[in-house]
């Protein structure tokens, strides 16, 4: 199991890591998986609110992402066998309004379908207060039980026990909808607390009798103090986190950090020297999409007749004002500063409006209209300049479908080089970690 090995290989002083692709978008996973001579393995990873036993708001549950990551696998030449699939933030969240009870029973048949599905990585998380618990932050102890009911849950959906799934534990406590202002909300989690949330789950684990599923927790989320919002990029620390980073070798774990997009090279290998050896990334892969779809956009308007164009960005912000639960709440300021987030927020809330039939119909239009003749080597040097020196290059096609690729390849290249060194470099000024 290729989660176990990454844990040994940091036990033993190597810096080795995954990425982890928390996206259920079509063209992000495409260019994942097109992205293969970086990486033998893909960790691809749905969040209960995109997939769960009810659709998600992509319509598809645990199974049928399961069946659509494997096609997209298959479409694309990658082993099949080597698409790891993760669920992220499995718990209550969806229906955290509801009571205890009900919210958690249908939690647990998430999981359960979850598993059923071939999902090998479960990031547990149970920290949200429901709709009857007190008013206030959850006390640890019953959040810490409620997953080891989940955990249970998982423990007992398949009768396959040469598949039993690997756990995750905690959560960050991000600031909701990213971060407004540089550093604001934004602290590394502390060791105390660190310690404390692995011996509650522990505990938890044992309370329920799951000692042997214990052995298979093989991460812990934490902050490591990186986080991003609509205009900056929080950067790693290394510095900040290096009491938080020592502490974990004495532990049988390594660290999950979520948040992690835009980072460097220089600062994903940083994390995952630190023992963050699984880089949570979304929004950068959603980012890099809309950045070359709005290049091929600007290519368009100046190949084709207003009247044949897709108008594919102004298509976009006229569905986004349309329906405003995604963006709203999250982007601040004037009305033209808004639009101006909406287009250009490094928080690409518009990663939730690509699946509409509209976005869609516009989307393709514009590929149709631009995969009529190859695209001009002037407007490539002039709106993605740099596919245009790999196409001069002769690396890569003269297409659309190219350009969105390549652009999604180069953010999976920063991770697949900081979390696969060459010969799994040994740690530069770090002991092999004892168990």
């Amino acid at each position: 199991m290729l989660l176990d090995e990454i844990v040994r290989a940091q036990l033993r002083g190597e810096a080795r890591g995954i990425p982890s692709i928390c996206s259920a978008h079509a063209w992000v996973l495409r260019g994942a998986l097109r992205v293969s001579e970086s990486s033998p393995y893909r960790l691809i990873e749905p969040t209960c609110n995109q997939v769960n036993q009810f659709g998600g708001y992509t319509g598809m549950t645990p199974a049928d992402f399961a069946a659509f990551a494997r096609g997209l696998a298959q479409a694309n030449q990658f082993p099949v066998g080597n698409v790891l699939l993760g669920g992220d933030h499995l718990g209550p969240s969806v229906w955290q309004q509801e009571a205890a009870e009900t919210a958690m029973q249908k939690a647990a048949e998430m999981v359960r379908a979850y598993v059923r599905a071939g999902f090998v990585k479960l990031h547990l998380d149970c920290s949200m207060r429901l709709g009857d618990d007190p008013p206030g932050g959850l006390d640890p102890e019953i959040a810490a039980r409620r997953m080891a009911q989940l955990a249970q849950a998982a423990e007992t959906a398949s009768e396959d026990t040469s598949a039993l799934p690997r756990y995750v534990v905690g959560t960050e406590v991000p600031v909701p909808g990213g971060a407004q202002e540089p550093e604001a909300g934004v602290h590394v989690t502390k060791v105390e607390d660190t310690a404390e949330t692995i011996e509650l789950a522990r505990a938890a684990f044992r309370g329920a009798g799951l000692e042997s599923a214990w052995e298979r927790v093989v991460a812990l989320v934490v902050q490591p103090g990186v986080e991003f919002g609509d205009d900056f990029v929080i950067p790693y620390q290394p510095e900040k986190a290096r009491d938080l980073s020592r502490f974990i070798e004495g532990q049988h774990l390594v660290y999950e950090a979520h948040s992690t997009d835009y980072q460097t090279r220089t600062a994903l290998t940083d994390l995952v020297q630190d023992h963050f050896a699984i880089l949570k990334v979304g929004p950068a892969l959603t980012f890099a999409f809309r950045e070359a779809i709005y290049a091929l956009a600007m290519m368009e308007d100046e190949l084709l007749p207003r009247a044949a164009r897709s108008d594919v960005v102004h298509v976009l912000d006229e569905v986004m004002m349309r329906r405003t639960e995604y963006w709203r709440r999250y982007y601040r300021g004037s009305d033209e500063e808004q639009a101006a987030k909406r287009k250009f927020s490094f928080s690409d809330r518009i990663r939730y409006y690509w699946p509409d039939p509209q976005v869609q119909a516009a989307l393709q239009t514009l590929l149709n209209n631009l995969n009529q003749k190859l695209l001009p080597l002037s407007l490539l040097s002039q709106f993605a300049p740099r596919q245009y020196n790999r196409i001069r290059r002769g690396e890569l096609e003269r297409t659309p479908e190219a350009i969105i690729s390549d652009r999604l390849g180069e953010v999976l290249l920063d991770y697949d080089a900081a979390c696969l060194p060459e010969q799994h470099r040994p740690f530069a000024t770090k002991q092999p970690i004892s168990k």
